[in-house]
């Protein structure tokens, strides 16, 4: 039986009536809040490989956004419940359809597994519910599998290629060997990016997929160095990438060397995870870093407070990604799936992780991405203080445009 957890916030004073009543009048009269109350399901990866940059931070993030918007829609008070779909699509479609079914859930945020993502995504378009996911890159969401019911808020492919991987080239690293993890988010990643570091006039030397949540690298890492490939490219994330980098320093390949290893999604959590003496010079994008502002700094330190760490790009976007469903329900005055991601589109998100952020057409969530640099050990002046920021990069720049026809939801 698949269990998930639930904690309800609930308003200490209901909004003002009038206020409801626009907001249903500005939705065309539309039945407010269905089943009496609005439940948000973070389905995520809690005990596997992306649990430390999602998980129960992802879960932490969403229910910190529903407590400042006041824990309720209308008259409706707001629930969020977890589960874990370990990494399984099929387990992951079961837990969504029991929630929609059952549980009556409203939206879906996270998942962070591209696999999980594109089964789930089907489910929730036959159900008319909401997914935005977090730590999902694959570019089918917003092309084979672009369905009116789904956003991509973090990132895609695209951007983490055009990021790190011009910025690389730029540099010399002008032939590359990936090392991938063997399902659709490695899949996608390894092509967007050979796909950039040709158009920059690389070459993609070769590669070799390994299995999700490999502990033992030697076998891959030795391909790579027998390829004599300037840049080791690591398609991968969470604990398969700081179990690379970490073989990779054991094989005496470093960033200082005649290879170099390429990390295309980095989080500050493997980070600080390896250490900076492992992951010092790494070039990584992101679309968020605590020490950025005022605003991101303020956020960082509540979420420390409850989780005992900084938060990664993907656990700073759900806080945003749910704030912003919220707001956009209630401007839509229902929770009719396709309506609220019409309602979501149609509003500017300006907050701590999205700065003129829009949602595109086909779910896409277009904002800044920043290149950053991981510092050297003399450099950081204590723990977290690990990224070095060398450009912001606009989202124009940053996320490819939509491919013309791609995605099917578009009329």
């Amino acid at each position: 039986m698949i269990k998930s957890r639930s904690i309800v916030y609930t308003a200490a004073v209901f909004a003002s009536l009038a206020s409801f009543l626009q907001a249903n009048a500005q939705s065309g009269g539309n039945p407010a809040f269905s089943d009496g109350v609005v439940k948000l399901g973070v389905l995520t990866d809690m005990s596997g490989p992306y649990a430390d940059y999602a998980g129960n931070g992802s879960f932490t993030a969403v229910k910190m956004a529903v407590e400042d918007f006041s824990g309720q829609l209308g008259d409706k008070p707001v629930e969020v419940i977890v589960a874990d779909h370990q990494n399984k699509s099929d387990v992951g479609v079961s837990i969504a359809r029991a929630w929609y079914d059952v549980d009556k859930v409203d939206a879906i945020f996270d998942i962070s597994n591209s696999a999980v993502a594109l089964a789930v995504t089907g489910v929730t378009k036959e159900k008319n519910k909401v997914v935005i996911l977090g730590g999902v890159s694959t570019p089918k969401i917003t092309t084979d599998t672009c369905t009116p019911n789904s956003v991509q808020y973090i990132y895609d492919a695209n951007a983490l290629s055009n990021v790190v991987g011009k910025a690389i080239v730029r540099d010399g690293g002008d032939t590359w060997f990936f090392l991938t993890v063997d399902f659709a988010f490695g899949h996608g990643l390894e092509k967007t990016t050979a796909d950039v570091v040709k158009a920059s006039g690389g070459k993609v030397l070769g590669s070799v997929r390994f299995p999700l949540n490999t502990a033992d690298f030697s076998s891959f890492l030795l391909q790579a160095q027998a390829s004599n490939a300037k840049v080791i490219a690591l398609a991968s994330a969470g604990s398969d990438t700081t179990n690379a980098i970490k073989g990779a320093t054991e094989f005496g390949i470093s960033n200082t060397g005649r290879q170099r290893v390429a990390t295309l999604l980095t989080f500050i959590t493997d980070v600080h995870s390896m250490g900076l003496t492992q992951a010092q010079n790494l070039l990584l994008a992101t679309a968020f870093y605590w020490d950025r502002d005022e605003e991101t700094r303020k956020f960082a330190k509540r979420f420390q407070e409850r989780i005992g760490k900084m938060p990664t790009m993907v656990q700073a976007g759900m806080y945003s990604a749910a704030l912003h469903y919220l707001r956009s329900a209630e401007k839509a005055g229902t929770d009719a799936g396709t309506e609220v991601v019409a309602r979501m589109k149609a509003e500017p998100i300006n907050d701590f992780f999205s700065r003129g952020g829009h949602i595109r057409p086909d779910g896409l969530h277009e904002h800044e991405m920043q290149l950053m640099r991981v510092k050297t050990p003399s450099e950081s002046k204590g723990p977290w203080d690990y990224y070095a920021p060398l450009s912001t990069v606009a989202a124009a720049e940053a996320f490819s445009p939509m491919v013309p026809g791609a995605c099917a939801a578009i009329k």
